[in-house]
């Protein structure tokens, strides 16, 4: 049951019969037949097939039977790390999502730490926008998720660890006329923004609409460094983590502007708190002792 299980994520994950049996190295009709054996013993309709066209569509009992193989999957994986090096020291693989403002300026160094503890453990590190990471974890493809945007509420732990603090950023040759009010300024000027899905750009939108403020145009770019780059060399101005600009507004590449009202967020984790591992509960204690510097 467990090679069928794995050749039906494969079937869902290339959307291909032919490209599944291609990644886990079988042939397609074993492809067919372990797909059949699972409709048979589950008695229910896992894939509809064409054809004609060629295509593939995942049933509703496919995507509820796609999520817990991945499960069974991973816990099977767990189980054979913890097992094979039960009189060891610590080792397996710790699979983490994180965002990209905690993926660039926060995880590292807490790896760093971790690993030092636990020099055998594999990591397997993934850095997208919140959205991304948050699909990954929600069909197990990631253990622990670190995010700094709102998701929905679902049956998962979701606990806050670290504060960061968002802050207006402009170019270094800024300088405010003081016959000029800020926000007025503020909405005369291009916007750096992050793209959908970004937890960056969700607290840009919270800003400018707290704020009454109105851009009169937006340049949208998908990681903080170029947003940062974007800002240094005059294409406008941004609102964005002071963890992305802080080395730069020390040298004075850049500049942060004061605001009457302190806009902070909280980074958080995601996990599926029942099926942790020993492993996983170790690095959320690391994390948990983590705090703002």
């Amino acid at each position: 049951m467990i090679e069928e299980l794995k050749t039906f994520i494969a079937v869902v994950d290339k959307n291909s019969f032919t490209k599944a049996a291609k990644s886990i190295n079988i042939s397609q009709p074993s492809v067919s037949s372990h797909i059949l054996a699972l409709e048979k013993y589950f008695n229910a309709r896992l894939i509809e097939r064409s054809n004609k066209q060629r295509k593939i569509l995942i049933t509703q009992p496919g995507e509820i039977l796609y999520k817990k193989a991945k499960q069974i999957i991973s816990f099977l994986d767990e189980a054979k790390d913890e097992l094979s090096n039960y009189e060891h020291s610590l080792c397996g693989t710790l699979k983490i999502g994180a965002s990209m403002t905690i993926g660039e300026f926060l995880l590292p160094s807490i790896l760093g730490e971790f690993i030092k503890e636990f020099p055998n453990v594999k990591l397997d590190v993934t850095i997208e926008n919140t959205k991304h990471i948050y699909e990954k974890f929600i069909n197990y493809d990631i253990d622990i998720a670190l995010i700094e945007g709102t998701v929905p509420v679902q049956n998962y732990t979701y606990r806050n660890f670290y504060e960061d603090t968002m802050v207006i950023v402009t170019p270094a040759s800024f300088s405010l006329d003081t016959n000029i009010n800020l926000k007025e300024y503020l909405s005369t000027q291009t916007w750096i923004h992050r793209e959908e899905g970004s937890g960056t750009g969700e607290n840009l939108n919270i800003f400018l609409n707290n704020e009454s403020i109105s851009p009169k145009n937006f340049i949208i770019l998908g990681s903080n460094y170029a947003i940062k780059e974007a800002v240094r060399n005059g294409l406008g101005v941004t609102f964005i983590s002071s963890l992305v600009v802080k080395e730069a507004s020390t040298t004075g590449e850049i500049k942060i502007i004061s605001t009457k009202t302190k806009y902070n967020r909280f980074f958080s984790y995601l996990v599926h708190e029942k099926n942790l591992s020993k492993l996983q509960k170790l690095f959320l204690e690391k994390l948990e002792t983590y705090k703002n510097s």
